[in-house]
């Protein structure tokens, strides 16, 4: 049950942004505003302004780890050295469909793919999109497959309406509590969200 604390927040793209609502939600807050949606580096630019959003309301900025950085706590430091008290930076590793992977019972069943086929591990994936996107390739649906993996020859990444899946997906079937046991970075933005949600 959401209590009257609301929590705006900025994310790399539109899945980034259906995770934000749904873990916001799910923290027992009131999803805000989202902004951003535009990329990493868009959110790079604009970090001060969330931060100094963040001295007033509580705030969260979702970003991936990629693939060239390590691991997440020096991007959060060197983003911001100083955050504010109600802001939570929280990254997502390495990608924020392995968030989603790490509740594999329900992605299971939306793929319509064998559970022992979700990677048990998602964090330790080093391109967790590519792997959903096999995933999907190997899905029993035709209109998954269809939707979510790339026509040959396209050039493309991922399939047509692979976000729209997602988002789909995080929406109204994702469940972050049971996510969260196989996802060390989620739990960790769960927790950062309590506590915004808890202190108002």
């Amino acid at each position: 049950m959401a209590t009257g604390t609301v929590i705006s927040a900025a994310a790399e793209g539109i899945v980034d942004e259906a995770v934000a609502r749904t873990v916001i939600a799910h923290a027992g807050a009131t999803v805000g505003d989202i902004y951003g949606k535009q990329g990493k580096a868009y959110l790079r630019q604009k970090i001060t302004g969330y931060n100094n959003a963040a001295q007033r309301s509580p705030w969260l900025v979702l970003v991936d780890l990629n693939r060239e950085e390590e691991c997440a706590p020096p991007l959060v430091s060197a983003w911001l050295p100083q955050p504010a008290a109600r802001l939570c930076l929280r990254v997502a590793v390495r990608k924020i469909e392995a968030w989603l992977m790490a509740d594999s019972e329900r992605l299971a069943r939306f793929l319509g793919v064998s559970r022992t086929k979700i990677p048990t591990n998602p964090e330790e994936l080093e391109d967790p999109k590519t792997a959903m996107v096999n995933l999907a390739r190997v899905s029993r649906r035709a209109a998954i497959r269809q939707d979510m993996s790339p026509r040959a020859g396209s050039g493309r990444p991922v399939g047509p309406a692979y976000s729209s899946r997602l988002i789909e997906f995080a929406s109204s079937s994702w469940r972050p509590k049971v996510a969260a046991a196989r996802s060390p970075s989620l739990r960790r933005a769960i927790d950062c969200l309590k506590r915004l949600a808890e202190a108002q």
